[in-house]
């Protein structure tokens, strides 16, 4: 699945189960929280944090998928292409970073 079918995927989902998109706000706070969610797996699975007993049924490709759906969400109620918007970034990132990475010694 592409980015631009993933947002009509959503916008669907949204209209049919949904009713309609909460608010831009409730959103933004949504993700922030859904963020929140994969840093808590990520800060316990691969950092030095210890899972508690109410932990073991965490899956973090639902929690990636859920950011990313609300973030989805967001580019939706905003009018942004998510495909345009990473292409860009993508080529924005090539010219300015080109050297910038290769020359660091800190990743060598």
């Amino acid at each position: 699945m592409e980015i631009r079918e993933a947002q009509h995927l959503v916008d669907k989902w949204i209209k049919t189960m949904g009713i309609r998109y909460f608010n831009e706000l409730t959103n933004t706070a949504i993700l922030m929280e859904e963020v929140g969610e994969v840093a808590r797996i990520m800060a316990r699975q691969y950092g030095e944090q210890s899972f508690k007993k109410s932990d073991t049924e965490v899956d973090l490709a639902d929690e990636m998928a859920d950011v990313l759906f609300v973030l989805i969400c967001l580019a939706n109620q905003t009018g942004i292409d998510l495909t345009d918007a990473l292409e860009k970034n993508m080529e924005k990132k090539s010219i300015r970073d080109a050297d910038r990475h290769k020359n660091n010694e800190k990743l060598k």
